[in-house]
């Protein structure tokens, strides 16, 4: 299954306007009606519609970790810091992810942008 992204409502829309225009699969929390979910319903709702999430926000690392202790799962996770991906370095990074990787490969793990 290929890789389909769920953005939360800290990611910045021109990252999946430019994921789009590499016909990758982008939904985000607020096309879904899911802005007002907590971070542990939103990694839940990701799950639920399998796709990888992905992120900006730092609270999402603490809930995968609590997670991962306790044997708890979810689809995967991918990280950005704000000021260490730059809008077209995470396009290009989530872009390879996509075409390099299965969505059953990232179950329960957490990726790390920029990738080099």
């Amino acid at each position: 299954m290929n890789v389909k992204f769920y953005f939360d409502v800290h990611v910045r829309r021109a990252i999946a306007q430019g994921l789009r225009l590499r016909n990758i699969d982008v939904l985000t929390a607020q096309e879904d009606g899911a802005q007002e979910l907590r971070d542990p319903e939103l990694l839940d709702r990701a799950t639920s519609l399998n796709r990888i999430l992905f992120t900006q926000d730092s609270d999402f690392l603490k809930e995968a970790t609590q997670r991962l202790k306790s044997g708890r799962s979810f689809s995967g996770i991918v990280y950005a810091h704000q000021l260490n991906a730059s809008v077209s370095r995470c396009i290009a990074d989530l872009e390879l992810i996509s075409q390099a990787v299965q969505f059953s490969e990232l179950a329960n793990k957490i990726i790390y942008l920029p990738l080099r």
